[in-house]
């Protein structure tokens, strides 16, 4: 990296670090981080914790809210981990097998260093071990023949020096040394090589698949160096190049070079996220990815009281994590996939206290771990609050970083209404789980994204109304590829199709397809917000002038959906509604201009219009999977110009929903009406600015 760019990211980095939220308003001035003493940066200190932190350790994993830490500790079965590492490990295969190697170990060092029961100590042993037995740490190759380390190698170096730093003396000798050597010869040099050849793409001799390897998924790479530079998985060997730097500090030649390579890929990776901290991959990968980042600040921090713990403005992304939290009602359910090999098709049971709104590959729930860090080095107290009462902690470093008594702000009316520097938008009436939420997926492409402009997830009373697939596939190869498609999604359809998408061949990485919001205000008891996509979906058809999206929530229970599109020859354009039916509990019905979806606990009632004529249909996604996808489609007839107005309201099981009304006077639309005891006032009117204007 020339000296220019290095201060420009530099620069850009500390600028985002010190700015004020960006539209996501903060709860008063975001607090300075923490300044522990000098003195407490030591080469000798844990990458973690050091063992005065264990009785505080131990204490924290008897919490109710550490249970699921403390199970993962407790839990581990040591006959079945004993055999699987002896005698059913494939050392050809990494995606699975090496991924539980690594696991295992991390799971039983930090078990045995906090509880000192022999057995986790005999696991983690014989897992360093067969670690060491893999040829290659990871399953890609530069040229053919050299290691580059994209998870595996960094997740196995990061796990494989936290065993070492942890166990301490228990590690024979013999055994040290042999982990060392691989960390050295295999672990560092495939992150060094990766993350060098995201600097310097134009010098990568080729990235490709280890034919060795029995992964059965295979992509086109050629672009990769150059894709995932701006991904989660640039971070992750940015967090293992940089431990093995702190970890031979002094003792070998390459250690300063590693350590420059991984603070200057952090910098460099820091402007990833928006000053307002959010993160666009999507709030699963935004905790893996965090995660990381605070994982290597803190060690080098610890160890040499070098401070990158102000690269990314942290409490501004705990924020953006808070305002994707979306809580449900309701039974878990579990995933059928969950116990299968690996299929490229993401698992997890679905907990609905622990929902999301899940825009692209954001998993199924979220993991705050890292609030707790970011409450402590930050001493920002609604980071505490999350990291309290928000999501899961899942993570060994939150039995380290939680805090029970660090004191506590929980989120103000300012931010339930919540404009993302993404161009998210996110609407609420709460935080519990009978309370709604409308998001809306404007902004532009993004590494692991859905063909997902301008769609809608519309969540009340416990339950998603309009809702957004989980477990999309991972690979074009698999029916649930389908699931990232604009057909799959609550949005619009031009003739059929969605907007432009990519083929999967180099994997989930980014389309060209943008929106934008073009308008978006707030009041006491209402949100309204227009996106307009035409470009999205003008790459795929030339014949599109215009596609706006218009919410307009009128809290607590009614939403109406404006969809405005111009075109050049008249086509059919159709608008989906997909019903969440994970556990086969969703219903979808429909009368003349009305449906219904039903939920156990909840129901979401619409009246549809449009300036063509309009046939409701109910019917589900082609795709062969043990979960049906039922959708409501309303199709319109073919015209140049749609104005399509959707009303609808959200009830409890047991209540029953009011009329709501629409009426049409040349490009004015009224919506009335009353439902459960509240006034459905408003009027939209559509003119040659394309965006329509509101009137409460």
């Amino acid at each position: 990296m020339n000296p220019s760019r290095r201060t420009f990211l530099q620069t850009s980095a500390t600028l985002a670090a010190t700015l004020p939220l960006l539209r996501l308003p903060a709860l008063g001035a975001t607090p300075a981080p923490a300044t522990p003493a000098a003195s407490a940066a030591d080469p000798a200190r844990g990458l973690l914790f050091d063992p005065a932190d264990l009785p505080r350790m131990r204490a924290n994993l008897d919490l109710p809210r550490l249970a699921e830490v403390k199970a993962k500790l407790l839990g581990v079965n040591f006959a079945a981990e004993t055999r699987f590492l002896r005698d059913e490990l494939r050392l050809n295969n990494h995606v699975a097998d090496f991924l539980r190697a690594w696991q295992v170990l991390e799971t039983c060092s930090f078990a045995y260093a906090v509880y000192g029961d022999r057995r986790h100590l005999d696991v983690a042993l014989l897992a360093l071990e067969r670690l060491c037995d893999y040829k290659r740490w990871d399953y890609f190759l530069e040229g053919g023949k050299d290691t580059i380390g994209l998870q595996r190698a960094p997740e196995a170096t990061i796990a494989a020096l936290y065993a070492l730093d942890w166990l301490r003396d228990a590690v024979p000798a013999a055994l040290r040394q042999r982990v060392e050597d691989k960390v050295l010869h295999e672990g560092a040099p495939a992150c060094y090589r990766t993350l060098y050849g995201m600097q310097h793409p134009d010098r990568v001799r080729g990235w490709g698949f280890d034919p060795e390897d029995d992964y059965a998924f295979r992509f086109d790479l050629s672009r990769w160096p150059i894709i995932l530079n701006s991904t989660n998985l640039k971070v992750i060997p940015t967090c293992g190049l940089g431990f093995a730097g702190l970890w031979f500090h002094g003792r070998h030649p390459d250690a300063a070079k590693w350590l420059d390579l991984s603070r200057q890929s952090a910098r460099a990776f820091s402007v990833m996220y928006g000053t307002d901290g959010a993160y666009e991959e999507g709030v699963g990968y935004w905790g893996y990815t965090t995660l990381h980042m605070a994982m290597l600040a803190e060690a080098v921090y610890r160890r040499l009281g070098l401070d990158d713990r102000t690269l990314v403005n942290y409490p501004g992304t705990i924020r953006y994590a808070l305002s994707l939290a979306m809580p449900c009602g309701g039974a878990a359910i579990t995933d059928p996939n969950a116990q299968r090999p690996y299929n490229a098709t993401p698992k997890g049971n679905y907990v609905p206290a622990l929902d999301i709104v899940n825009f692209s590959d954001a998993g199924i729930g979220m993991d705050v771990s890292v609030a707790a860090w970011v409450g402590l080095a930050a001493q920002d107290p609604l980071s505490n609050y999350v990291a309290k009462h928000t999501g899961s902690l899942k993570q060994l470093h939150a039995a380290v970083w939680y805090r029970a008594d660090a004191p506590e702000q929980a989120p103000g009316p300012e931010m339930l209404d919540v404009r993302l520097s993404n161009d998210w938008i996110v609407s609420r009436t709460g935080w519990g789980p009978d309370d709604t939420v409308v998001a809306l997926r404007s902004g532009g492409p993004s590494n692991h994204e859905h063909a997902d402009r301008n769609s809608v997830i519309f969540k009340a009373h416990g339950e998603r109304l309009f809702s957004d697939p989980f477990r999309a596939g991972y690979s074009p190869k698999i029916p649930r590829w389908l699931l990232r498609q604009t057909q799959a999604h609550t949005a619009l359809l031009i003739d059929g199709h969605g907007h432009q998408y990519h083929d999967g061949r180099e994997g989930t990485n980014s389309s060209w397809a943008n929106a934008t919001v073009v308008d978006h205000r707030t009041g006491p008891s209402w949100m309204t917000v227009t996106s307009d996509a035409t470009e999205a979906y003008a790459l795929v058809d030339p014949d599109v002038l215009l596609v706006t999206r218009t919410l307009v929530f009128l809290k607590p229970e009614v939403l109406v959906i404006a969809d405005h599109v111009k075109l050049r020859q008249a086509k059919p354009v159709q608008i989906r509604f997909q019903v969440f039916n994970d556990d086969g509990r969703g219903e979808a019905a429909v009368t003349d201009a009305t449906f219904r979806i039903s939920r156990p606990l909840a129901s979401a009632q619409a009246v549809v219009a449009g300036s063509s004529a309009i046939v409701l249909r109910q019917a589900r996604l082609a795709l062969e999977d043990e979960t049906v996808f039922p959708f409501v489609e309303a199709a319109f007839a073919a015209a140049t110009e749609h104005v399509i107005l959707t009303v609808a309201t959200a009830a409890p099981a047991t209540s029953a929903h009011g009329i709501a009304t629409i009426d049409r006077a040349g490009t004015t639309w009224r919506i009335g009406g009353t439902h459960r005891d509240h006034a459905i006032k408003a009027t939209l009117t559509f003119d040659a600015t394309n965006r329509p204007t509101l009137t409460l």
